[in-house]
């Protein structure tokens, strides 16, 4: 039988442009609450993304969308040619409270924007929340509340927050803040802790002020009272937030965030690991301290302090107890590092290879 070209070519494109137009499942735990499934399906998804937290000279997401939109959807599809399936994105408090009761509409429609352009491009975002990176943006008025008042303004931001993400499939999860710690150590009425990084403060204190209680007192407070306020207005989207593993510091540590007095809110636990040369087995045994009965994800994963070749060991010996790993994207290209002719650009092209070669093997297929 004669087939016409014309019907051939519909047999085989027709199949594919209908799998392009499937809407994108939720992700959703699995009913033992251990594994990410697609809703709808018994489909498990492992997240393979990158941390999408400033551009290559440094910028905040808030500083350039209102301008250069277009940047933000070059470097999607960039992100998706990598083999990504999701995109972790630092929103910073002070861009989206105006006072500590009105949010920004303005930068929330944004993140409206950035939400339908995840759902077009078919990538999952893990908001995180509550940032000050940029010191000289926070207000005086935030910087001088006490620990009651801030966490008032936190719940206010994560329910406007949610008010976006909650009817989108594409918002994978609402993460809490990056690397929360308490008080103590040096400067302990600072909120924001430590040497910037990149003029970057990502480390913020929770509290400035024990007040007589223990640390676990202290973080279980903090996590009911802002997933109670995303649970307000979203019931479904999966909640985490993103942690210093201190188990590798010290390897007597045990969690905190995900203690049993503090993580049930959680969903899932979130960690940071920049293995060391030379240690990677280190690195595995401090991760397994966080394998905790729920899903794992590696939510920052980069070869700061080792090999490529051990970085790829590390993750390849990750992969049997971890449900994700995020690295980083800063908006630069594989090909634009290399023609920078510098060795750090050549160590980021390497980098962006192996990872995209990596994809193949854990980034969930469409």
């Amino acid at each position: 039988m004669k087939v016409s070209l014309a019907l051939l070519f519909a047999l085989i494109i027709s199949p594919i442009a209908a799998l392009a137009q499937q809407p994108l499942p939720k992700i959703i735990l699995s009913e033992d609450g251990k594994d990410f499934r697609q809703q709808g399906t018994d489909a498990p998804f492992y997240v393979w993304g990158v941390n999408y937290d400033h551009d290559g000279d440094g910028k905040l997401i808030e500083d350039y969308w209102h301008d250069d939109w277009a940047v933000i959807e070059e470097d999607f599809d960039e992100i998706k040619s990598l083999g990504a399936n999701a995109v972790r994105v630092h929103l910073q408090l002070p861009k989206f409270m105006k006072t500590a009761s009105e949010p920004n509409e303005e930068n929330l429609k944004k993140l409206a924007d950035l939400v339908k352009l995840a759902e077009a491009k078919k990538l999952y975002l893990n908001l995180t929340g509550l940032g000050c990176y940029h010191k000289q943006d926070v207000p005086a008025w935030y910087d001088e509340m006490k620990e009651a008042e801030r966490w008032e303004v936190q719940a206010n931001f994560w329910k406007a927050v949610a008010k976006v993400g909650k009817d989108s499939p594409a918002v994978f999860c609402y993460d809490l803040m990056n690397e929360p710690v308490l008080g103590g150590g040096a400067n302990a009425d600072q909120w924001l802790v430590g040497e910037p990084l990149g003029g970057k403060y990502f480390v913020q204190r929770i509290t400035t002020d024990a007040a007589g209680r223990d640390n676990k007192e202290i973080a279980a407070a903090w996590v009911k009272k802002l997933t109670d306020a995303i649970r307000e207005v979203d019931q479904q989207t999966l909640i985490t937030v993103g942690v210093i593993p201190w188990a590798h510091v010290w390897p007597n540590a045990k969690p905190l965030f995900y203690s049993e007095e503090v993580g049930e809110p959680l969903d899932f636990a979130s960690v940071h690991f920049y293995p060391e040369k030379e240690k990677i087995d280190k690195a595995i045994a401090a991760l397994k301290v966080y394998d905790v009965g729920k899903p794992l994800v590696i939510e920052e994963f980069f070869p700061l302090k080792c090999s490529l070749e051990e970085a790829h060991e590390f993750l390849t010996e990750a992969r049997p107890i971890t449900d994700g790993v995020t690295s980083f994207y800063w908006g630069t290209t594989r090909k634009e590092y290399e023609e920078a002719g510098t060795m750090q650009g050549a160590i980021l092209a390497r980098w962006l290879e192996r990872f995209e070669a990596m994809s193949k093997g854990n980034a969930s297929k469409e």
